[in-house]
């Protein structure tokens, strides 16, 4: 088992930390330099927390628990045009960042008025190949309710945001509701909406863990930090990528971005104990940017799966 550290300090002697999470049969999970400043979110072996601990205290850095690394959210608005983006959509993503989750902001097409809101299948498709979605929705009660069809058909667990109280039976389709993140012209800095975003986030992490428990009973053929590093290092086409994070880890699987059409035949090809990742996990085209989206197998479906050749 990993813990999801995140180490914060300067950029002078970081190879000491680097080498030593390398030494522990840690990985790094992302890496961001601002300045003089580093942060670095990793998993270490839970055993070996401690000598991360010793490490940073000797190179006068801060060293936190990253409980939503290696998970990827969506942070969902009705639409991202200027004139109805509830502003708390922004300071949720940034918040969510604090904790180690790697979020996008995804607009819907029609998602701005009542009468008009929609949600696409290829929307419903992107939004899918996430760990969680957050809906951040508005001030208004019956405008909140009446679009709970945005997401009552959305596989992966789904947070919403709004004003006001609301009890969670009266959304179909979503497994959590924080109020008190509404639309506001103004950035979340008072006490009311700090308290709201951690409350988010406490509720977020709780969904992730219940997933993570869950997984523990069927659990992926292998990690999806080890196929993160696996294709990091075996795909020299990584290295020219300049977006962020360009090997996204999830709870089960990996964002890839690479070309689809290009790279997938090299990304099914990449060897992990032996064997190709074609017979870990599914490797498909995503819905975003024609990126390549990577879900591990887990022990069960591999059982089906043999079940299934045998039969045939």
């Amino acid at each position: 088992m990993f813990e999801t550290l995140t180490f914060t300090g300067g950029v002078h002697k970081s190879e000491e930390i680097k080498e030593l999470i390398e030494d522990l049969g840690g990985f790094i999970l992302q890496e961001n330099v601002l300045q003089m400043d580093l942060v670095l979110n990793m998993a270490v072996p839970l055993e070996d927390v401690d000598k991360i601990e010793k490490k940073s205290k000797e190179l006068l850095a801060k060293l936190t628990v990253a409980p939503m690394a290696g998970s990827e959210i969506a942070i969902v608005s009705p639409t991202l045009a200027r004139h109805h983006l509830p502003h708390a959509a922004c300071d949720i993503s940034e918040f969510l960042r604090e904790y180690g989750a790697k979020d996008n902001m995804i607009g819907l097409a029609r998602g701005d008025g009542k009468g008009t809101s929609g949600i696409t299948e290829e929307e419903k498709k992107l939004i899918n190949e996430h760990d969680v979605a957050v809906f951040a929705l508005g001030s208004f009660k019956d405008c909140i309710i009446e679009k709970s069809f945005l997401y009552d058909d959305i596989d992966i667990p789904v947070v919403v945001t709004g004003a006001p109280e609301i009890p969670l039976e009266e959304l179909p389709g979503a497994d959590a509701y924080v109020p008190g993140l509404g639309r506001i012209p103004r950035r979340l800095r008072r006490g009311p909406d700090v308290r709201a975003l951690e409350k988010l986030a406490e509720t977020v992490e709780d969904i992730l863990n219940n997933k993570k428990r869950e997984m523990v009973h069927d659990p992926p053929l292998v990690p999806s930090i080890v196929v993160k590093n696996a294709i990091e290092n075996q795909v020299p086409a990584i290295k020219e990528v300049i977006s962020p994070l360009p090997v996204t880890g999830q709870l089960d699987g990996v964002r890839i971005k690479l070309d689809y059409d290009k790279y997938h035949e090299e990304i099914e090809n990449v060897v992990i104990d032996n064997k190709k990742l074609s017979e870990l996990a599914e490797i498909r085209r995503s819905a975003m940017y024609n990126y390549i989206l990577v879900k591990i197998y887990s022990e069960s479906q591999l059982v089906e799966d043999i079940i299934v050749k045998d039969a045939l």
